[in-house]
């Protein structure tokens, strides 16, 4: 079934051991929609500047993802400069953000997709986020990313928004910082009761913590011999959970498992290349085949 996503479309500069990359075409709601968009129909809901390169706008309708709510305002279009240094692929920092016209930017959604019964919320204002969610007549999923920002100077947003939603995906930092609790399954245990009824913490190369009232299990990371640029990684994450549970159109133990397991490796494919080198030809034969062999790694016969 469709599924919409709400976030940034970037331009990113990005400075790793491997390398330095400018302008690659990046932003929480581009990296989830080159992720979900092998599991079904994605429609994307974001704002560029001007400056934004038609090739890069070409290149996602080639993918499928479907642009009727992107919006190309004038201004500059949102860019992100960060670097990863060595040994420390979990933390990036921060160089420079210039947000040009997510300032003024108001989400709106074309009326055929205000029934859509799927929605991502990526990472993005919280107070955005809402609004977003007054257009959608009967959402059946609402999926819910945040950031470390929102947390410090939109807590009571965030907090009004998680009581709306359906699936609340952070990392560990994230969790803890939310929750107030340093142990993740009682911060897991904190954020449930937050209003979301499925907590999914990712917890960078040690795997992912899922928890509902009805189960709790977790899954190791896919094993990457050479991280080459991580940024994306957790939105490509959250595009596998949400594209196979859109598919499926199931939320029992067997799909959410499953769900995982696939998000895990189309995320594992992000960090082996800059930006989106690997996801944009992502097909989803190898993704099943790199799936197995996961599988393999803590599989007891």
């Amino acid at each position: 079934m469709s599924l919409v996503v709400l976030g940034t479309v970037a331009l990113d500069h990005v400075k790793t051991p491997s390398g330095v990359k400018k302008d690659m075409l990046g932003g929480s709601a581009a990296h989830f929609a080159m992720s979900a968009r092998l599991f079904t129909d994605v429609h994307m809901v974001a704002v560029v500047g001007e400056d934004f390169p038609r090739k890069h706008l070409d290149f996602l309708k080639r993918k499928g993802i479907d642009l009727s709510s992107l919006k190309v305002n004038r201004g500059k279009t949102f860019r992100w400069r960060g670097e990863y240094k060595k040994g420390d692929f979990n933390n990036a920092l921060t160089l420079a953000t210039q947000l040009g016209v997510l300032e003024t930017y108001t989400p709106q959604l074309a009326e055929h997709q205000k029934h859509f019964p799927n929605i991502f919320l990526a990472n993005f204002d919280p107070d955005l986020q809402m609004q977003l969610l007054k257009h959608l007549k009967s959402p059946r999923l609402i999926g819910l990313d945040s950031m470390n920002l929102w947390i410090t100077h939109k807590p009571k947003s965030l907090r009004r928004l998680m009581k709306m939603v359906h699936l609340f995906v952070a990392n560990d930092s994230e969790a803890r910082a939310l929750s107030g609790e340093n142990n993740l399954i009682m911060a897991a245990k904190r954020l449930r009761v937050m209003g979301p009824r499925m907590i999914v913490i990712k917890k960078g190369e040690h795997g992912v913590l899922f928890y509902s009232d009805q189960q709790m299990f977790c899954f190791p990371a896919y094993p990457v011999d050479k991280v080459v640029d991580p940024t994306g990684a957790g939105d490509t994450f959250a595009g596998g959970l949400m594209g196979y549970l859109s598919r499926v159109n199931k939320l029992d133990d067997k799909s959410l498992r499953k769900a995982l397991l696939y998000a895990t490796t189309v995320a594992s494919f992000n960090v082996q290349g800059f930006g989106m080198a690997r996801t944009a030809s992502l097909l989803m034969r190898e993704v099943d085949e790199r799936l197995k062999t996961f599988v393999k790694f803590f599989a007891v016969s």
